[in-house]
């Protein structure tokens, strides 16, 4: 079977040259935009690009606020600022992460709570959440959800949608919404993936994008924060622009703030490869969907998209039989020049993580000794016109 995946790889990417895990693909007008940009001479966090950018994001996320930032992290640390995080607060997010999720919340002194992930998902159990919430919290009596043990606020809930597969969002703002918890959405991994017909970081109260060289599109570093809320993205806006007070010359800064805007020279490329993203997304459906047809039969199982969503196949990954399996498979692609990968090791795990509160992680464990990531990039042997 891994002779089958390699033999598969090396016919869709057509080269016997070393096939990376996801690059990017500059087929339109990135540089047109960026010497458009360099000409212009702004190129830093000020220009006509950074404002175009937000204002196309936030249209086809169909997202009220769209604000730029210089990756997904800066996004994520101001969503938990204005979520009202503080120090001694928990957040409960999920094990099965980047551990950029985990470092953010970490960034406003507060402190994680890892609970159980969907294996159809790859995401944070609702009912994981509401189960552990139900042994350890309580709502007081002015609506704060609280630890037992302890009074510390439970102050946000933060899901990521694990390689751009929708969490089940539906259940979980459901059980965000009866314990008083502010929903962030990590959806770093997820532009142009759809749950029931709604864009993903668009459910709660904040959302945010990555733009990391290497996710569905680039624009080499850069992130983004989604709000429904005008208020709320008028503020985020604030906060990543130094807290700067608008004068014609002078400096006033009405509280801390943070140097986390985007530059118009990486707006650029982000402009141009957005015109290209249903075109990256039929591509990269289509070859999941070839994924899927390969490993029907065998005993290596593709991670599908779950009901009723629509998921842009970020990265594609299979789930093996056991840890064996897996590193047998990671070895001989590698070993053929076909870059594979296990899944993060759970948060829980790492020395900064290590004594985070924690629910059962029954799913979560299993899954990281099983889960394989596989080639994902555009591929320009397969047919765009349909998915």
């Amino acid at each position: 079977m891994f002779k089958a995946i390699i033999e598969f790889v090396r016919d869709r990417y057509q080269t016997n040259e070393f096939i990376p895990l996801h690059a990017p693909v500059f087929h339109g007008n990135e540089s047109d935009y960026v010497i458009d940009t360099i000409r212009s001479t702004f190129v830093s966090s000020v220009g006509a690009y950074v404002d175009r950018f937000e204002r196309e994001v936030a249209a086809y996320t169909n997202s009220s606020n769209a604000v730029v930032t210089v990756n997904g992290t800066s996004a994520l640390h101001i969503a938990l600022i204005l979520a009202g995080v503080k120090s001694t607060d928990y957040v409960i997010t999920q094990p099965l992460t980047f551990v950029a999720t985990c470092n953010a919340i970490t960034y406003c002194n507060a402190a994680p709570v890892f609970l159980d992930v969907d294996r159809t998902t790859l995401g944070l159990s609702p009912y994981a959440v509401d189960a552990w919430l139900s042994e350890n919290a309580i709502v007081d009596d002015t609506g704060l959800c609280r630890h037992k043990k302890n009074s510390r606020i439970i102050r946000a809930c933060v899901p990521m949608h694990t390689f751009g597969h929708p969490v089940n969002m539906r259940d979980l703002l459901e059980v965000c919404e009866r314990w008083g918890l502010v929903l962030i959405e990590d959806a770093a991994e997820s532009l142009g993936s759809l749950y029931q017909g709604q864009h993903t970081g668009t459910f709660g109260t904040f959302g945010i994008l990555s733009f990391n060289g290497n996710k569905i599109i680039t624009t080499g570093g850069g992130g983004m924060l989604l709000s429904q809320d005008q208020g709320l993205g008028k503020k985020a806006k604030h906060l990543t622009t130094t807290a700067k007070l608008a004068h014609p010359f002078e400096y006033f800064h009405d509280e801390v703030g943070y140097n986390y805007r985007m530059p118009n020279l990486n707006a650029a490329l982000g402009c141009a490869q957005l015109e290209q993203l249903e075109g990256f997304i039929i591509n990269k459906r289509k070859l999941a969907h070839e994924y899927q047809a390969l490993l029907a039969n065998s005993s290596v199982k593709f991670v599908s998209e779950p009901e009723s969503c629509r998921s842009n196949y970020w990265l594609n990954a299979v789930i093996c039989e056991d840890h064996a399996q897996r590193d047998e498979l990671i070895k001989e692609t590698n070993e053929s020049g076909i870059m594979t990968r296990p899944i993060w090791k759970l948060m829980n795990t790492l020395p900064m993580y290590h004594d985070a509160l924690r629910g059962s992680l029954q799913e979560a464990e299993w899954l990281t000794e099983r889960v394989v990531n596989l080639p994902s990039s555009v591929c320009a042997s397969l047919e765009s016109d349909n998915a």
